[in-house]
């Protein structure tokens, strides 16, 4: 196998949590006044994007403030929910346990909210202390960076990595960074054309299930 280092995408990838998040987001964005942005709405467009892109583009999109409060006010009632609901990707983590190269976490998630989503579904283990949040580098997905601090950190060549993404941002970050992306459809919040999509953005293969990931991985190798 000529991959030494696997990225992977938190929210929607290893924890089924994009539903929840972006249903806070578009409750909240309702109880402000900007109910263009809808439950489908958000996770169509802002799926894998960081919440402060996320918030500046609205912003800009209309011209009017979110409020100072809203990011605290989302964050506050997203981390109830995962306390409360959040569930692990099934089969993610004995899939993970068994591959046999190094592995490492490159969310946009905030660091708070990355470390209580693997905490409570039990897979922080699985990648501790390689947990990195876009809040380390200047430009969140669609922009490289990440997956590249990622790979520097771990002393790999972007040739040799393989990334797993859910999301469009992701999967144009994986390829800008020159890294193989496997496209993840397993999600809650993936729809029936999600597969299509990530394909058209550069992904070099879907999964709908973790236990295709070793083939998938053997596939991209060879």
């Amino acid at each position: 196998m000529p991959f030494s280092l696997f990225i992977c995408d938190c929210d929607g990838v290893l924890v089924d949590s994009e539903v929840l998040a972006c249903r806070v987001d578009a409750e909240e964005l309702a109880r402000r006044g900007f109910a263009d942005y809808t439950l489908e709405t958000v996770l169509r467009r802002f799926t894998g994007v960081s919440q402060a892109d996320f918030m500046a583009t609205v912003e800009q999109e209309t011209g009017r403030s979110l409020g100072e409060d809203f990011a605290e006010a989302v964050a506050s009632r997203v981390k109830e929910l995962l306390r409360t609901e959040l569930q692990p990707l099934p089969d993610a983590g004995t899939v993970l346990a068994s591959l046999p190269l190094a592995k490492c976490v490159a969310s946009s998630s905030a660091p708070a909210k990355l470390d209580l989503a693997l905490t409570v579904t039990g897979l922080k283990h699985q990648f501790a202390p390689h947990i990195f949040s876009s809040v380390l580098v200047e430009h969140g997905k669609p922009a490289p960076d990440l997956f590249l601090y990622a790979a520097g950190a771990l002393e790999t060549p972007a040739e040799r990595c393989c990334v797993i993404e859910d999301s469009v941002a992701g999967v144009k970050a994986a390829r800008a960074a020159g890294m193989e992306v496997i496209g993840f459809t397993g999600g809650a919040h993936c729809g029936p054309n999600h597969a299509e999509r990530l394909r058209e953005h550069g992904a070099s293969t879907t999964v709908e299930r973790w236990t295709d990931v070793p083939a998938a991985l053997e596939r991209l190798a060879n």
